[in-house]
């Protein structure tokens, strides 16, 4: 964990991780984290005096978010942009569902589902 006196007068936090170990604990490339901090304004690590990126807690919840809403939950990148953007400005739940409706959650749940048994038949027709 990387601790400097000038980034951590920024953070709320004492703790501040570097992109290495961001990476490890999220498992994703750093080149995809820097990717992220372009694309979602809701991701801002602070920088230290040489320049080193230095994530708070909350920064790294954040990317934690980003990459269920990606990768499990199958948004894109605008799509996850303003679902974040949504439920921060509305004080929206924090599960990232609840704050959507119902009927919303149901589409949104049966079109992962038909992604997944899409998948799997083109798995079983690219084995014949």
């Amino acid at each position: 964990m990387a601790h400097n006196g000038q980034a951590a007068q920024f953070a709320s936090e004492s703790e501040l991780y570097r992109i290495g170990e961001v990476s490890r604990l999220t498992e994703l490339k750093p080149f995809v984290l820097r990717y992220w901090e372009s694309e979602f304004p809701m991701l801002q690590p602070v920088k230290s005096a040489r320049g080193h990126r230095l994530y708070r807690r909350q920064d790294v919840e954040m990317v934690r978010k980003i990459k269920r809403l990606l990768y499990d939950e199958g948004f894109t990148i605008a799509g996850a942009r303003r679902h974040l953007r949504e439920q921060n400005g509305s004080g929206g739940a924090e599960n990232g569902g609840e704050a959507d409706g119902p009927s919303q959650m149901l589409s949104r749940k049966m079109l992962l589902d038909l992604r997944d048994t899409l998948r799997a038949f083109l798995t079983l027709l690219e084995r014949r």
